[in-house]
């Protein structure tokens, strides 16, 4: 995963987009790969301070390794008012730790941190790991979710080509009474499915993307109590900045092209899905 990150830190960063009149949430971030240092660092703070001036005041930083989220947790105490955090082990990591049960009790004791608000993102992807290790993926999946109700957590969803079988397992087990879809890449009819069970959909700057027209037509469905915003910084930045390092300022951007999607107002969608952050994850203070 490493020199994926590295790839990432080379892109160029993409020019301020206007800033909001009503402050946003960034659902989603990984601040430690859009810097690769530590949360203390100036670096950090210059991320933040450029999403604040475009309108996005608060985010989430969500985890995806046991030392990661560990990065995660140190942040959010870093920064009360501005960013709680989201601990998990990531799908495709999962199958190739040293010890997963280790990692899983980590991801437990950090559960109970104050400052953690959600376990994420979890979930199943079948994109990059092979079937004869999708097995443990979903037990680990199924460990988070057992975690997220235990602790009475938000549940953050990676889901990539594997939506059957995500639907199925929370299913099985019980979903969480918030469940997010995070970085939503189904189509309508399956926006359809989880809206019915009061899932949540959070939408990333692929819905701006020219081959994503499904994603247009769930972003148009989803009404306003089960919608949310993310940019899943340094990734998917948004159009016409596409392969770019995303950050959190560019939900500005996402904003306004959801509320043209939905004929809507970049103030409606800016207050709707901060509100419905603030529902899932709690105050920021």
């Amino acid at each position: 995963m490493a020199d994926r990150h590295n790839r990432d830190l080379e892109r160029e960063l993409p020019p301020a987009p206007e800033p909001l009149s009503v402050p946003a949430i960034d659902a989603h971030a990984h601040l430690e790969i859009v810097t690769n240092t530590e949360p203390d660092a100036p670096e950090v703070a210059e991320v933040i301070a450029a999403a604040n001036q475009a309108g996005v005041t608060r985010l989430v930083q969500v985890g995806y390794s046991a030392e990661q989220s560990k990065w995660c947790v140190r942040l959010a105490e870093l920064y009360p008012g501005k960013v709680l955090a989201a601990v998990a082990l990531h799908p495709n990591e999962a199958p190739v730790v040293a010890d997963l049960d280790a990692d899983l009790n980590v991801i437990a004791e950090l559960a109970k941190h104050p400052r953690v608000r959600a376990i994420g993102e979890t979930g199943l992807d079948y994109f990059r790991t092979p079937p004869e290790l999708q097995a443990v993926q979903r037990k680990s999946f199924k460990a988070h979710i057992e975690i997220a109700k235990r602790e009475n957590l938000a549940l953050v969803i990676h889901d990539r080509d594997a939506h059957q079988d995500v639907l199925k397992t929370l299913e099985e087990v019980g979903a969480p009474e918030r469940t997010i879809f995070h970085c939503y890449s189904g189509d309508l009819e399956m926006a359809k499915y989880c809206v019915a069970r009061g899932y949540v959909l959070s939408f990333a700057g692929t819905v701006t993307f020219k081959n994503a027209p499904a994603l247009r037509e769930a972003v148009r469905y989803v009404p306003d109590d089960l919608l949310l915003v993310e940019t899943d910084s340094p990734f998917l930045a948004p159009t016409p900045h596409r392969g770019a390092l995303n950050t959190p300022s560019q939900i500005a951007n996402i904003v306004r092209f959801i509320a043209n999607e939905r004929g809507s107002s970049a103030e409606h969608i800016a207050e709707v899905t901060s509100a419905n952050a603030l529902k899932l994850f709690g105050t920021f203070d």
